[in-house]
């Protein structure tokens, strides 16, 4: 009737019990709200955020979306896109579905958004890019308890340009109820010093805008650089959250992985 897209990686990335997630979750926002250092001034437009098991990079995450707090009944669309792992992709896949499960509930697909941006050349729809896909699918109880009321459009990104991707987000742009969500981690399987330094220039290149990231640099370095892209053109200012890599969390320092937490705000200039 209503297809819907169930949990593929609970239990595994997360907790799959309801009460238990929805503990981890809270206690990791509160605690990246003590912590918030980075605070941006204003709401962010877009956030950039690690997809790894919570234990590795739940922590780094949190710090993105404790920026949300005093937006979380503004926002009532989420467009969110992260790399594909699994199934090759030509352009941004939609599911093909009317809903998300999560442990937590089901969040509704927007539906006048997927018609939105149905045409463009860049969009195909595939269930199946979207079936075991842990990127997209890691964000979810973050974004259910981070936000009051919203609709998802979630795009599982393949072999894109910026420009394809930036047009799909330039279409969804929306004004202050909508939220872009870019699902990345940053250097695999590299020794803990040398991880910090290659995720640290990558960085460097982020809060630049720069828009030529490579898939070594980040794992989702497509819809990395197609944000960066819109970011330049909508004039976002970008800020840095939180830097660590799984040898900093629960992991071994001799093949770490890296993740960022990113927020982007309207410049100054815009603030008129």
């Amino acid at each position: 009737m209503h297809p819907i897209r169930p949990p593929a990686v609970a239990g595994a990335f997360y907790p799959g019990r309801s009460q238990t997630l929805s503990h981890d979750v809270l206690a990791m926002l509160a605690a990246a709200k003590a912590d918030a250092v980075g605070t941006a001034a204003t709401p962010p437009k877009a956030l950039i955020v690690p997809h790894a098991g919570y234990i590795y990079s739940g922590a780094t995450a949190a710090q993105a979306y404790a920026q949300l707090a005093s937006v979380r009944q503004k926002i009532r669309r989420v467009v969110l896109l992260g790399p594909v792992h699994r199934v090759p992709v030509r352009g941004l896949a939609l599911p093909g579905a009317d809903y998300f499960a999560t442990p937590l509930g089901e969040i509704e697909i927007d539906q006048v958004a997927v018609a939105a941006i149905r045409a463009l050349p860049q969009v195909v729809v595939s269930p199946a890019a979207h079936a075991q896909e842990h990127s997209l699918e890691v964000q979810l109880p973050f974004l259910q308890l981070a936000l009051d009321d919203f609709k998802l459009l979630p795009l599982a990104v393949g072999d894109a340009t910026p420009a394809e991707v930036a047009q799909v987000l330039d279409v969804l742009w929306g004004g202050d109820e909508t939220l872009i969500v870019i699902s990345s981690d940053l250097s695999h399987f590299l020794p803990y010093a040398t991880a910090r330094t290659l995720d640290r220039e990558t960085v460097q290149g982020m809060l630049q805008l720069q828009t030529n990231l490579n898939h070594q640099q980040a794992c989702g370095a497509t819809p990395v650089n197609g944000l960066l892209l819109a970011a330049r053109q909508h004039q976002l200012q970008a800020h840095l959250l939180g830097l660590c890599n799984s040898g900093d969390t629960a992991g071994d320092k001799g093949r770490v992985v890296g993740y960022a937490a990113l927020a982007f705000t309207q410049g100054e200039s815009h603030a008129h």
